[in-house]
């Protein structure tokens, strides 16, 4: 217990109050370039912009210190607790919702969680999805995600057989966003979850989305796999919005886990363009 370090959820509730505030108005920092980037490379006039328009959405939203998006979605929360942290006072997980709870209401977002039969709303945008890791060290790292549900709900999850093989995986995952079309507010971004279980592929994609844009994976094998499958979903001719060009994304993010020898589950979470999220460790 000595050896323990306390940390005090004081903390924790300032950090996801404030990152939360934060990312419903401000975007991944990569975001602004890489529309930029894709707007100069269009030859489509409106397609072009559209892009220019979303750029534009980007500085608005941030010299007003306004959502990004009016769905300013559902509280995802990824916390790695290390082994040898001690946390002090109230617990990690009434604490998180509590800082939703305040940073929605401070921040005047869209309070959109409601039960889902008799769609009754919470009026506090909890309960959060709270995903919580055990990991080595003495820190916390907490990332959040605002997830809208225009792009969630185009997501999917495909329980693969293992003779469906790396086409089968490629196959669905482009069958996926073609399905999606315009719905979910191209240019998108994926998260993609490979193997493990049928859970755990889904939380995999889930976290995948908290990659930078632009950052492809450390495992070279998987790095040109995502590279492959952003120049095949870009030459779609979806385009932002779904009305045709060369940007339907932009990025594929891929986590790949062990799975049993019957089993290939793979899972798909969509993204819309305004990709939200920060990290912060304590």
């Amino acid at each position: 217990m000595n050896n323990l370090r306390k940390v005090n959820s004081t903390e924790i509730y300032s950090a996801v109050y404030n990152m939360f505030l934060e990312s419903c108005v401000y975007p991944d920092e990569n975001l602004e370039s890489m529309l930029e980037t894709a707007r100069d490379k269009e030859t489509i006039p409106h397609a072009k912009e559209i892009l220019s328009q979303l750029l534009q959405n980007i500085k608005i939203a941030s010299a007003s210190n306004i959502p990004l998006c009016q769905d300013t979605g559902m509280a995802v929360v990824f916390a790695d607790i290390g082994q040898d942290v001690h946390i002090e006072g109230e617990y990690i997980e009434e604490c998180i919702n509590r800082a939703v709870r305040d940073a929605y209401r401070d921040g005047s977002f869209r309070m959109s969680v409601l039960t889902p039969i008799e769609r009754k709303n919470t009026l506090t945008n909890t309960p959060a999805i709270i995903h919580v890791r055990i990991v080595k060290g003495k820190n916390i790292k907490i990332s959040v995600a605002p997830k809208g549900f225009g792009s969630e709900n185009m997501s999917r999850l495909k329980m693969l057989m293992p003779s469906d093989g790396i086409e089968g995986i490629k196959s669905f995952i482009i069958e996926t966003v073609i399905k999606a079309c315009g719905n979910p507010c191209p240019p998108i971004s994926l998260g993609v979850g490979i193997g493990g279980t049928f859970e755990l592929a889904a939380i995999n994609a889930k976290r995948a989305l908290l990659r930078p844009l632009g950052k492809f994976s450390e495992d070279q094998k998987i790095a040109q796999l995502e590279i492959e499958l952003l120049d095949r979903i870009n030459s779609l001719d979806i385009g932002p919005m779904g009305l045709g060009g060369s940007t339907t994304a932009l990025a594929v993010n891929i986590i790949e886990h062990p799975t049993h020898i019957a089993g290939l589950p793979v899972a798909v979470n969509v993204q819309c363009h305004c990709v939200r999220h920060k990290e912060a460790t304590i």
